[in-house]
């Protein structure tokens, strides 16, 4: 009874401490967002669909533009995220994977801090959660509308759209079963913007008026790189259905959600149907259709984030909360005719990072040249929360690059690899980048293949300059390279 009084004590002053001297974290996470998609980072889509709540994390925090993720697919990202390891050593590689829900995770040291620990919202991992007091999440994929949430083991009905009503849920945690004692470590985490591309009721008719403009890749033809591209299954021409846009009823919608539904997308898919559209014409339709739905999806996305930065604010918690956007990878929003991701190429390749974490980072702040990743998420959530380094985490912290202080050792090569092998067409690849220049290796037996991108000249990766002479010292340089850091993370292929 001396020796649990003793650990009961040591613990509450522990706690207390946490509580003093670290802050909140408060880690909002989407899926398939493209930084294209976020007016923060520029492009055409800025003005026609601003991000003003997203962009104040950015305008208040630090923006990166080279964070890179190690495999992008939901799953295996969520899954690095939450352990610091690449997919091979955390067991996830590919969305059909269970994760092994008793490894140690970045929620469990953060917990050993004396923090108070939540997750709510997407989760997709098959595994039910560990390493929190609290979770909510979602089945799968989960729906847009009417989502049905695991609340610690037992299932609880909503009745809304899914990305209110996981804002709803992260409020009602923080305001009637947060701990006020500890700091909090929650993870806020949409579905929103993933497809099928579901808009709340609100936003249908916005951007009706508007004729979004085409990627400049829109009608790529892959003539630059291996065959490895062109036999894609991810073509906005012909792999992306219209049912994948002929949104309609289904049994997830109240009578009330089908009668707006119905009677804002039936004219149009009839309109559609009617028009019987062909080649370039059909791909331009599916382009403006999607891309809309997509857009109204994050603009749900970006209002919601809009409630939770505000309830800090009137909570008088802003200043002492470290708030990080991300999203699991990027997306093709029409880049080379595509939807999805999985590709090393850039657009899925690079995720948003933003944070804000007052006192610490710089105000408006932009990192455009530490490569940084996914991988090192873990490792910054327990550095905040006072933990030092775990050797068994192959990332690095983010806090002294937050500082402004990037150490001289910093990584400056960045290692990717993927496994789903067929999604979307999509073959098995690994490769690396140094942010200027990309090695990309497609070891099946049918391609054997290697494409080499200069970034600087060809940023968007129409050609392939692999066995050019010309970068006959780089391409080897990155060879070497991408041998060293398979040996250093421990890679089987």
């Amino acid at each position: 009874m001396k020796f649990l009084s003793a650990a009961s004590l040591f613990l509450f002053a522990f706690s207390a401490a946490a509580e003093q001297t670290h802050p909140n974290i408060l880690f909002l996470f989407t899926d398939d967002h493209a930084t294209q998609a976020i007016s923060a980072y520029g492009g055409p889509l800025a003005k026609i669909a601003p991000t003003p709540n997203l962009d104040r994390i950015a305008e208040e925090g630090m923006l990166f533009k080279k964070c890179y993720v190690t495999n992008s697919i939901c799953g295996p990202s969520r899954a690095v995220v939450l352990t610091g390891k690449y997919s091979h050593l955390n067991g996830f590689r590919s969305n059909g994977d269970t994760f092994d829900g008793s490894q140690m995770t970045a929620p469990k040291w953060v917990w050993k801090a004396g923090y108070e620990t939540a997750i709510i919202g997407k989760w997709h991992l098959k595994s039910e959660p560990t390493g929190f007091d609290h979770f909510e999440v979602l089945k799968g994929q989960g729906q847009y509308y009417n989502p049905g949430l695991n609340t610690n083991g037992e299932t609880v009905r909503h009745t809304g759209y899914t990305t209110d009503i996981i804002t709803d849920r992260t409020i009602d945690w923080l305001e009637t079963k947060w701990d006020k004692d500890k700091p909090f470590f929650l993870m806020s985490q949409h579905k929103a913007p993933h497809g099928r591309w579901e808009p709340a009721l609100r936003h249908l008719e916005w951007l009706d008026d508007v004729e979004v403009p085409e990627p400049p890749t829109l009608f790529d033809d892959y003539s630059g790189r291996t065959k490895a591209a062109s036999q894609h299954k991810m073509g906005i021409a012909d792999h992306m259905g219209d049912h994948r846009l002929m949104l309609k009823y289904s049994s997830k919608h109240t009578p009330e959600q089908f009668k707006i539904f119905d009677g804002y997308f039936r004219p149009r898919n009839e309109a559609f149907l009617k028009a019987d559209l062909r080649g370039k014409e059909r791909t331009k339709w599916h382009y403006q259709r999607y891309i809309k739905n997509y857009l109204r999806c994050v603009r749900s996305v970006d209002e919601n984030v809009g409630r939770l930065l505000k309830w800090l604010d009137d909570n008088d918690l802003a200043e002492n909360t470290v708030v990080i956007y991300s999203s699991d990878q990027g997306f093709y929003l029409g880049e080379h005719g595509w939807f999805d991701k999985r590709w090393m190429y850039e657009e899925s390749f690079r995720t948003p990072l933003m944070v804000r974490w007052p006192g610490t980072v710089e105000p408006g702040s932009v990192n455009d040249t530490d490569l940084v990743s996914n991988l090192d998420f873990a490792q910054t959530f327990i550095d905040i929360a006072g933990i030092s380094d775990q050797k068994n985490m192959q990332g690095r912290s983010l806090v002294p690059v937050l500082e402004g202080n990037t150490p001289a050792d910093w990584r400056k090569t960045h290692y990717y690899h993927y496994y789903e092998a067929g999604g979307h067409g999509v073959p098995v690849h690994f490769g690396v980048t140094d942010g200027r220049y990309k090695l990309i290796r497609f070891p099946d037996p049918k391609l054997d293949a290697w494409e080499f991108y200069d970034l600087e000249n060809d940023p968007q990766e129409l050609e392939s300059v692999y066995g050019d002479e010309t970068y006959a010292d780089e391409q080897t340089r990155l060879k070497l390279e991408l041998a060293r850091l398979q040996e250093k993370f421990k890679v089987d292929e």
